[in-house]
């Protein structure tokens, strides 16, 4: 029986289905279910990393993603959409292994939201099979779990972002902490480093300006405060004239001129690639709700765009 025709007639023995109640608004978790850059973040099991390489949400629209998991392997997944209900139900069938239909659905319980995922195989013989060799049921489970992680960073105004490149660590290490290489990828697509000045040991100063067509220069300045070769960075970040003089956001209202993002960037070695993980929080400054939300959503594009140049920065020295 396909997929799809199994879907039709669900029963327990051919399913793996778990409901979760999220503490976030049915708007915010559909937007963490079909937006790219989240989806990103939180799919798959514990120590997964997924590259999507398209999403299309839309009946008949595909979701093609590579996860790869902690030991290297690389599992490579596509997905067609079958209905899309907006801020309601998600349904897709899933290949090219295992087959199976999944239906996630989103129900509000007031200001919390339920979350329902039910994959529907062809038959008992291969749910129990793909329960044997994947451990799918606490697979889906870590998933959910991640899905939560994910949902509270983006309430507090906390961004964590995860990529996996296809170069050693050493490699990534030294883009990150040589100044001409550095300057070379920093940046959201279109960008470029006029200015570039990095002095990478605990307390060392960061002195940037980031040129884009069309709006201008955008200076910005921090400090190192951890530096563990080739594990681990944690630098500030502030924005300046470019005189040096601290200034509010210079395109989003709301924010007081005194406000600083705290990074960490940590690369893990994963058989000749590389797992990259950047969290960034405000650490002082008050910032208006919506204009945190407004610019963390800005925040992640643009770091999103970052790791496109990266990687095709590494790529071309690997």
């Amino acid at each position: 029986m396909p997929a799809r025709d199994a879907a039709s007639s669900p029963t327990p023995d051919r399913e793996i289905a778990q409901t979760r109640v999220f503490d976030g608004p049915r708007d915010l978790l559909w937007s963490l279910w079909t937006q790219p850059q989240h989806v990103a973040q939180w799919w798959g099991p514990t120590g997964f990393a997924t590259t999507i390489e398209r999403m299309d949400v839309r009946p008949g629209g595909r979701w093609d993603f590579v996860m790869h998991g902690p030991d290297g392997t690389d599992y490579r997944n596509e997905i067609v959409y079958v209905e899309v209900e907006p801020g309601e139900r998600l349904v897709w069938d899933h290949g090219p292994y295992p087959p199976f239909r999944a239906t996630v659905t989103f129900t509000a319980r007031g200001d919390r939201t339920e979350v329902t995922i039910r994959n529907v195989f062809e038959s008992a013989e291969l749910r129990e099979r793909v329960v044997r060799e994947f451990g799918a049921v606490e697979g889906q489970r870590q998933t959910l779990e991640r899905l939560a992680g994910q949902l509270a960073d983006v309430r507090v105004g906390r961004l964590v972002l995860e990529r996996q490149f296809g170069a050693p660590r050493a490699l990534l290490w030294r883009a990150w902490t040589e100044r001409d290489q550095f300057a070379a990828w920093w940046g959201p697509a279109g960008a470029s480093s006029p200015v570039c000045e990095i002095d990478v040991r605990p307390g060392g100063s960061i002195r940037h300006c980031m040129r884009m067509p069309g709006m201008g220069d955008f200076w910005t300045a921090g400090v190192y405060r951890e530096v563990v070769k080739p594990e681990r960075l944690v630098f500030t970040m502030y924005f300046t004239d470019a005189d040096g003089r601290r200034i509010p956001h210079p395109v989003m209202p709301g924010w007081r001129a005194d406000t600083e993002f705290l990074t960490t960037v940590t690369f893990v070695e994963r058989g000749g690639r590389t797992l990259l993980r950047v969290t960034q929080t405000i650490e002082h400054g008050a910032v208006a709700g919506d204009a945190l939300q407004a610019e963390r959503g800005m925040a992640r594009l643009g770091w999103t765009q970052q790791f496109e140049r990266l990687d095709a920065h590494v790529r071309a020295r690997a």
